[in-house]
């Protein structure tokens, strides 16, 4: 059964090939479709995935996964959220983001800079499906005052794990999709979707 994942990340492309092969699926990206990017107008990570679940797999005829994720502290009310990659201004780069971020917290302590990276992940069997699943993970860390490490993207380099003094962008690879918010609600995900995965894919193959 081909899946296609409604981003045009190769890293995500690649993990998510690697860990649905025993499910039979094949994950394609929405770029092999041509799938033009859809407006994320939702108000909150779980709506946003959906649209972009159901862009996908309207264009494409076939069962869409979509994720959609960010980083919320505590000190800005949940700011950036949703707005994450684009928190500078639209189509700014990470680098952009980040030093926002920092100018937004200047003068906050340490301990008061609590903040959790948040994922939705969504499958979508055809693009009006009623029922989708859903799956939701965070991971906590706090913000520092300078950048750190040279891994990951995004936040990372200053998003550090209290209980272990590094920096998201200081894991190795491996260790950070165990311990990211996208990891877990990968797994998460994989749970299900071995739960359900004689039906789904029987109800998918009556389809084609």
């Amino acid at each position: 059964m081909r899946v296609v994942l409604a981003t045009g990340n190769a890293g995500k492309l690649k993990e998510l090939q690697q860990l649905l092969t025993p499910l039979r699926m094949e994950v394609l990206p929405q770029s092999a479709f041509h799938v033009p990017e859809v407006a994320e107008t939702g108000l909150s990570f779980v709506e946003n995935a959906i649209l972009k679940a159901r862009h996908a797999s309207q264009h494409t005829g076939l069962p869409a996964i979509a994720d959609d994720s960010g980083i919320e502290v505590d000190a800005l009310n949940g700011a950036p959220g949703i707005y994450s990659a684009r928190y500078a201004r639209q189509g700014a780069s990470d680098e952009q983001n980040l030093r926002k971020l920092l100018a937004e917290l200047q003068g906050v302590p340490i301990d008061q800079r609590t903040a959790r990276y948040r994922c939705a992940l969504v499958f979508m069997r055809w693009d009006l499906d009623p029922s989708p699943l859903v799956c939701q993970a965070s991971w906590e860390g706090r913000i520092l005052q300078a950048p750190r490490g040279t891994g990951g993207f995004g936040y990372d380099p200053v998003f550090e794990l209290p209980e272990r003094h590094i920096t998201a962008a200081e894991l190795p690879a491996d260790e950070k999709n165990s311990l990211s918010h996208r990891g877990k609600a990968l797994q998460l995900l994989i749970g299900s979707l071995r739960t359900s995965s004689l039906q789904t894919i029987a109800s998918l193959e009556s389809r084609t």
